[in-house]
């Protein structure tokens, strides 16, 4: 493949109804592309039903010479994905902690420190009882979102309520109606979509929004001011996101050293969802 012709590529082991749905990795791709399009690489995504045929489809783009590069996302610990990359010669770029990435470049956001400062900002507003509707619990991010959480609110001797939901929308309806019977006055959710579901259970249940419940979304898109009431959100720039992994795949690309590559720390969006 010549310098003009180079590729990426980028694989999304999720339901395609949720990716259909969820903002994010359409924000990251904008990201993406602002950098490498005018740097001549394209973007190849493939969405996969699982693990294993994300890592079939790094063999099969690797045999056929079908990317010169990968952007990796919703690492595990100890993921298996970081040495299939490493042993097809496949330049790589995580998102993600760089715990998980072993010493491949890497863009992160500070996952415990975000979720540590959602808890401090409803501890702040008198909330001694939270919800955190996290993300699959496989991801490092997710697990790491949840440890800042619980250290947060162990340290403010507040109650920390736990359900684990997929990043839909109905996902985060059934956990909210799971978290409801201990009591939380506060709902932290791990994405946009979540949160929606998040407002439709309680809009059901009779709850109001924030008299009865403050709701917090993650990540802050267009979705979260469309919703009623406005959610408040930890704003992330996801776009920048994107351009900053699309910079770390280019110095890759150019056989440069793994570098780690910290994304703006996120900010706290007061709406309509928090008193």
């Amino acid at each position: 493949m010549s310098q003009s012709q180079r590729r990426t590529g980028l694989v999304l082991a999720r339901a395609s109804r949720v990716l259909g749905e969820e903002p994010y990795y359409h924000e990251f791709l904008e990201g993406l592309e602002r950098v490498l399009t005018p740097a001549g690489v394209s973007v190849l995504v493939k969405v996969v039903t699982d693990r294993a045929a994300e890592s079939e489809t790094y063999e099969q783009w690797a045999a056929q010479g079908r990317v010169d590069g990968v952007v990796l996302v919703d690492l595990w610990p100890d993921d298996d994905r970081v040495a299939l990359v490493n042993r097809l010669k496949l330049p790589a770029v995580v998102l993600g902690a760089p715990s998980a990435a072993s010493g491949l470049p890497t863009v992160w956001t500070d996952d415990a420190g975000v979720a540590r400062e959602a808890v401090r900002l409803l501890a702040e507003r008198d909330h001694a009882v939270i919800g955190h509707i996290s993300g699959p619990l496989a991801f490092a991010h997710t697990q790491l979102r949840r440890e800042g959480a619980s250290s947060e609110a162990a340290e403010r001797g507040l109650r920390l309520l736990h359900a684990e939901g997929d990043y839909s929308y109905e996902s985060g309806r059934a956990a909210t109606a799971a978290l409801l019977s201990g009591g939380p006055t506060a709902i932290v959710c791990d994405n946009d979509l979540m949160a929606l579901g998040a407002l439709a259970e309680l809009a059901a249940r009779g709850l109001a929004v924030p008299a009865d419940m403050s709701v917090v979304a993650w990540d802050d898109s267009a979705q979260c001011q469309l919703a009623v009431p406005p959610l408040s959100a930890m704003s992330h720039d996801v776009g920048r996101i994107g351009e900053l992994a699309a910079g770390a795949l280019l110095a890759a690309l150019d056989g440069a050293e793994a570098a780690v590559y910290q994304a703006p720390a996120a900010q706290f969006v007061g709406r309509g969802s928090t008193t």
